[in-house]
């Protein structure tokens, strides 16, 4: 997908599906209609892998034709080594885009996709970075297209990294977009548990849970509700000044019951 005399923008893609997805194809033939496109992304599916880092074992990265790369490893993986593995890219690239993710990432789901993982890797190298999911009720073809907009919007207007947004499209195939914040979706805590063969218990982690989400205003999961695309900005400092005063207490405490 890509040329290495094109001077267009550059742009790494990788997912948390892996390398052969659909999501990634629609999305990576999309951005390749005004970007130099690389792909690099798992060899296999790797979601819910959050940003996971494989240090403890080689990795093997694996050319598939011009411009599309697999490796056998995370998301963040993915991305980590197309950044600085030699003969990936073919300069810095403009933009990190991560997607397309079958299924949504909304509110806590940040904190477990592969797919936001990747981006925020990209943003952690100092790169503008964008997560892009789909509800399986998305037009696929048409939701790469909107995300394609958005990528080159961010282009467009110069934006510079590091920088990370999550964006999630609610089912249909054409939708209005509107900037939003991360809103509140809990998962219940279900897990299967069932037998192998030889009678020792395994379990599946979420098979039965429900999920449930806020519509609170402004949120990622109200516009979803409403079928609306939200863009969510998310920053890479998990520090909270709300909860400093906590912090302190606790320090306070500890000092005053300190023994010699």
């Amino acid at each position: 997908m890509s040329s290495a005399s094109s001077p267009r923008p550059l742009v790494l893609l990788a997912n948390d599906d892996g390398v052969r997805a659909e999501g990634i194809q629609a999305l990576g033939a999309a951005l390749a209609t005004w970007a130099e496109v690389v792909i690099c992304a798992p060899d296999s599916e790797q979601s819910a892998s959050s940003h996971s880092l494989s240090l403890y074992r080689p990795l093997r990265l694996t050319q598939h034709g011009e411009g599309v790369y697999s490796v056998d490893g995370t998301p963040a993986d993915s991305v980590y080594v197309a950044l600085y593995a030699e003969g990936v890219l073919p300069r810095e690239p403009d933009l990190v885009v991560s997607g397309m993710n079958h299924g949504l990432n909304l509110g806590v789901d940040v904190f477990y996709s592969g797919t936001v993982a990747a981006a925020r890797e990209g943003a952690l190298r100092g790169y503008v970075s964008l997560a892009v999911s789909a509800s399986p009720e998305a037009d696929t073809a048409a939701a790469a297209r909107e995300a394609s907009r958005i990528a080159r919007g961010i282009v467009e207007i110069g934006m510079q990294g590091p920088r990370l947004f999550n964006v999630n499209f609610p089912p249909g195939s054409a939708w209005p977009v509107r900037a939003t914040r991360l809103g509140r979706r809990v998962y219940g805590g279900g897990v299967l548990e069932r037998l192998d063969p030889r009678g020792r218990p395994y379990f599946w982690i979420g098979g039965s849970s429900e999920v449930v989400h806020e519509s609170a205003p402004g949120s990622d999961t109200e516009a979803y509700d409403a079928g609306m695309v939200g863009v969510t900005p998310l920053v890479l400092d998990l520090w909270s000044s709300a909860l400093e005063p906590d912090a302190q207490l606790l320090v306070d405490a500890l000092q005053s019951g300190r023994r010699d």
